[in-house]
Parts: structure tokens; sequence; C-alpha cells
């Protein structure tokens, strides 16, 4: 898993497609989503790791970004 779009294929193996219109949320309804998938054992730790880690990373580029808009 390398890319938010692999993160979004192994939500899609779950039938969970998330798309409300922002990037933001829907990157963290994403995050929320692995948490609820790790905690049903439904996916193994390193994919619940890889998946955080770029979630999260992918989070803070874009509020890093919005800061630059407003600011």
């Amino acid at each position: 898993m390398k890319t938010i779009y692999d993160v979004q294929q192994l939500l899609k193996k779950f039938g969970t497609f998330i798309y409300v219109g922002d990037r933001l949320a829907d990157i963290e309804l994403m995050e929320d989503e692995v948490q609820t998938l790790y905690e049903a054992q439904c996916i193994t730790k390193d994919d619940y790791q890889m998946a955080i880690l770029l979630l999260r990373s992918e989070i803070a580029l874009l509020r890093d970004k919005q800061k630059g808009e407003n600011g």
C-alpha cells in the first residue's frame, strides 16, 4: 500500500465507498473506517499501520495547504 488510492481499494473490498466532495473530510472518514476494520479484525496490523500513516500524512498536507491559502 503506497497511495491513498490503495487505501480506497482496500476499503472497496469491504463495500465502503467514501466521497463527500471535500478531500479532507473524505480522508478523515477513511481513517475512521480503517480504524473500525482493524478493531473488527478484518484487516492486518500491517495494512492498518500503513493505511493510517498514509491517511494522516495526507491530512497534514491538506491542512498545511489550507493554512497557506488562508494565511
